[in-house]
Order: C-alpha cells, then structure tokens, then sequence
C-alpha cells in the first residue's frame, strides 16, 4: 500500500467522469480547491490561536 500511479489516477478520473459527467468537473474541482482553500485557512488560525494561547 502506497502512492497512487497513473493507471490508478486515470481509473479515478474515468469513474469521476462517468459518474458526474465532464460538463460539471470543472465546477466540482472548483469546488474541491476552494474547500481545501477554507480548510487550510482554517488550519492556520486554529494553529495561531493555540500559539497564543500557549504564549499567554
């Protein structure tokens, strides 16, 4: 068990394309980086919070 190869991605993107058609992909991805976006803000200032209150 390990990293994903290019046949394994390719698999993933056939069955993505099947199952939510190519016209909505670029809005799913758009999506997806945008929650990953808020996710990883969010991340940070829990990261700055705890450093403050660590320093308190």
């Amino acid at each position: 068990m390990g990293s994903l190869g290019w046949p394994e991605l390719l698999i993933i993107v056939a069955v993505a394309v099947l199952l939510f058609g190519a016209r909505k992909l670029p809005d799913l991805a758009r999506s997806m980086g945008a929650s990953a976006k808020e996710f990883r803000k969010g991340l940070e200032e829990g990261a700055s919070e705890d450093d403050e209150e660590v320093s308190s």
